[in-house]
């Protein structure tokens, strides 16, 4: 455990370096430390709580491991480099994934990197798949490519804490500019000021950073919505407009698509309200902006999916960065007489009442004093119900409860806290007592002296559903119910750790049907896949619980057994039991079928070193060759 890590997790995440694009001024680094000490992979990583993140990195695809995985973690709790030339005769390392499994890593040498207080945030770290002991020169070329490191990340510290210091010490922000600041500062979507011909006012990051364009492009041109607006949907876009100027409609809600700057188009949920002049004229439009263009592509995939089974879904479009300096910025010189400032709230109340998520804002104990139309719509309480009324009583969970009041105290006594400024998924609580999982984001801000919350909430379930089936249908093989060769190659690697722990060996079957070609070939293919799915009942119930089925592809299928007291003598008894099972008659009524099994076996034992992919292998190269040897007969590869 680090000394004072509570401290250290805070400054990290202060430093805004984590979840962030890569740099040239720390890939260089990497670069030259890989090419320098003849490297195949050398890191900068940053160690978090419960991950170490990868800053820079050469010779590696992935982004991030777990902190129970990493090297580092052993590093930054040391004084000094941690250096270990050969991880499979080290027994802090030896099972460790990264050494066992990819990347395989024999060699490590790592170096804390410190801010200006010393505490380590993360290493520079030198990987090679081979044993290896540094040189002096080595270790001392090692150590300067850490200072560098080191000093960058001090430089920017130093530039962090000058600008705390400046943003600080602005006493003179009011309390609803800061209001208004942190709703366009952590909106989900994008947010829009139009005027009546369609020309843009004001624009939040969000809206810019979905479209292409800068905010000058978008205020400070001749460009309007119409311009952007893809040809097919402007006649219902402009339709729609009309109405509400005519007064026909108070607002409208529409999907539409944008042409962006690079000329692709995005596919958007809007909702437009209007805001009146005091001579009821129309002042502006008020634009609420939701990239939709991943759950359009997500159907467009799901219809595709049902016609060829095996396609995935496209995944999610990126996450809209959160808004920046720019628009406190331009927030503050717009708010600076009475009228601006009467004009912001108008145009918060606005925003806030026709915003698609959820928004809450408490007072330091916990109070509700605001609640929109889509809290209402979220949890059932209309606004009268809930304003006045604690809000762990009508949304927090009652096991969650105490663990809110505690967090808000702690917050409120040191700052301190797992929850303000963080995206979460959490289980929130609807009026008729249903559960609701949502994502949750909340801010603090200073208004009068008092902390004053302000929170998004999301109703997910609809995404959790669709996540949940698109697992479970990229597991399944959709003919027999069986899980398919992706689910073999998860649960393998971890069967065989388990051989570790339970001290009793692991056999894999790999079968593969003797005339099956022959009923495809009489019977036809609707045949065939009784054929398969009988097969895979049968194999289903002649294995244990504790056994796992699976089809790979066609007419080849896997068994995984574990716990196995007597290797070979316990696969070959169930294998001999599944040949006569496999070799009974199918019988239909417009055909007979016999078909039957020709079985490999493949072992991993205790001080076995095998891989996945190799177990698979031996089993399969074991049932060719008992194909070989006549069919129907099993083979082991011990």
């Amino acid at each position: 455990m680090i000394h004072n890590e509570i401290e250290r997790i805070k400054l990290l995440h202060a430093l805004n370096l984590l979840d962030t694009e890569a740099e040239p001024v720390f890939d260089r680094i990497t670069r030259l430390l890989a090419k320098t000490l003849n490297l195949p992979i050398a890191l900068i990583t940053l160690v978090d709580s419960q991950r170490q993140w990868f800053k820079s990195k050469v010779g590696l695809s992935i982004t991030e491991t777990s902190i129970e995985d990493s090297f580092c973690a052993h590093a930054v709790a040391r004084n000094s480099p941690l250096i270990v030339n050969d991880a499979v005769k080290d027994a802090r390392f030896k099972t460790n994934p990264l050494v066992t499994d990819e990347p395989f890593i024999r060699f490590y040498a790592g170096i804390p990197i410190r801010t200006i207080e010393g505490y380590p945030v993360g290493t520079l770290c030198a990987i090679d798949t081979q044993p290896r002991q540094l040189t002096n020169d080595e270790r001392e070329t090692l150590s300067d490519l850490a200072g560098l490191v080191t000093h960058e990340i001090q430089r920017r510290e130093t530039a962090l804490l000058s600008r705390s210091y400046i943003e600080s010490s602005d006493a003179q922000i009011k309390a609803n500019e800061a209001r208004v600041h942190n709703v366009f500062m952590n909106a989900g979507v994008g947010i829009a000021l139009i005027s009546a011909v369609g020309k843009w006012l004001d624009v939040n990051d969000a809206l810019c950073e979905m479209l292409g364009y800068s905010r000058t492009e978008m205020e400070h041109s001749d460009l309007n919505f119409q311009d952007i607006t893809a040809s097919d949907d402007l006649e219902n876009s402009l339709r729609l407009m009309q109405q509400l100027i005519d007064g026909r409609i108070d607002k409208y809600r529409l999907e539409k698509r944008y042409l962006k700057k690079d000329g692709d188009y995005l596919w958007v949920n809007m909702s437009v309200t209007k805001q009146l002049s005091p001579k009821r004229k129309i002042d502006y439009f008020v634009a609420i902006i939701e990239d939709i263009h991943a759950r359009k592509e997500a159907e467009e995939s799901l219809a595709i999916l049902r016609v060829e089974l095996e396609e995935r879904v496209a995944e999610r479009t990126k996450k809209l960065s959160r808004a920046n300096e720019m628009l406190s910025t331009s927030m503050i010189q717009q708010v600076r007489s009475e009228s601006a400032l009467r004009k912001r709230e108008a145009e918060l109340s606005a925003v806030l009442e026709n915003a698609n998520d959820a928004y809450i804002s408490l007072d330091k104990t916990g109070i509700i004093n605001a609640w929109n139309r889509a809290a209402e719509e979220t949890f059932g309480w209309t606004r009268h119900e809930a304003l006045g009324e604690h809000v762990d009583t009508l949304i927090i969970p009652p096991e969650m409860r105490q663990a809110h009041r505690e967090g808000m105290k702690r917050f409120i006594d040191s700052g301190i806290t797992k929850v303000v400024g963080q995206r979460l998924e959490v289980s929130a609580l609807h009026k008729d007592g249903s559960s609701i999982p949502i994502e949750l984001r909340i801010s603090a801000i200073d208004i009068d002296g008092e902390k004053v919350f302000s929170a998004f909430l999301h109703d997910i379930s609809e995404r959790k559903l669709v996540a949940e089936k698109r697992e479970k249908e990229a597991l399944q093989d959709a003919l027999t119910g069986l899980p398919n060769r992706r689910a073999l190659y998860e649960l393998l690697p971890r069967a065989m750790a388990r051989v570790k722990r339970s001290r009793k060996s692991l056999g894999l079957l790999f079968l593969d049907l003797n005339g099956f070609k022959a009923v495809n070939d009489t019977y036809g293919h609707e045949a065939g896949d009784i054929i398969l799915k009988e097969v895979a009942s049968r194999l289903r119930d002649a294995v244990r619980e504790t056994d796992a089925v699976f089809r790979l592809a066609g007419d080849e299928f896997t068994i995984v057994l574990e716990g196995l007291t007597s290797d070979v003598a316990d696969s070959k008894r169930l294998a001999k039991e599944l040949l006569q099972v496999i070799s009974k008659p199918l019988i239909t009524k417009s055909f007979t079928a016999h078909v039957s099994t020709s079985i490999g076996i493949a072992l991993h034992s205790v001080n076995g070193i095998q891989t996945a992919q190799q177990i698979i292998k031996s089993a399969d190269s074991a049932m060719y060759e008992a194909k070989r040897a006549g069919k129907g007969i099993v083979i082991s590869s011990s």
